[in-house]
C-alpha cells in the first residue's frame, strides 16, 4: 500500500478546546484511517511551520483523498498537506522511465 506524510497546523480555538480537554488525537487520525482500510505508522507533534505529522497507508490515492478531505473540512486545523511518498524502487523504475521521456525546454 501507497505511504504519505502529512503535516498539519491546528487552529488558535484548537489548541484552546485541547488545552481545556487533552486528548490523544492519535486515536482519532488512526479511527479515521482504518475506516478506509489504511494503517497510521505514526502520529508527531512539532515545533515549527507545522504543528505535527502523521505518517499514513492507505490502500490508494482516493482512499487517503478522502481522509484528508474528511479531516480538512472539520475546522479544526489551519493547514493539512499530505505528500505521496515513494519507496527506494518506485524512485528507481521512475528514474529508468524518465531516461525514455523526450522532454524538449521551453524555446528550444
Amino acid at each position: 500500500m501507497p505511504l504519505y506524510l502529512s503535516r498539519f497546523s491546528y487552529t488558535p480555538e484548537t489548541w484552546a478546546r485541547l488545552i481545556g480537554h487533552p486528548e490523544d488525537r492519535a486515536k482519532a487520525a488512526q479511527a479515521y484511517i482504518e475506516s478506509v482500510g489504511g494503517k497510521l505508522h505514526g502520529f508527531w507533534y512539532a515545533f515549527g511551520k507545522h504543528d505535527g505529522y502523521n505518517l499514513w497507508e492507505a490502500p490508494d490515492h482516493v482512499s487517503m483523498a478522502s481522509v484528508a478531505l474528511a479531516i480538512s473540512g472539520g475546522g479544526a486545523l489551519s493547514s493539512f498537506e499530505t505528500t505521496v511518498l515513494l519507496t527506494v524502487d518506485e524512485t528507481l523504475d521512475a528514474l529508468r522511465k524518465a531516461g525514455q521521456v523526450q522532454y524538449r525546454p521551453p524555446g528550444a
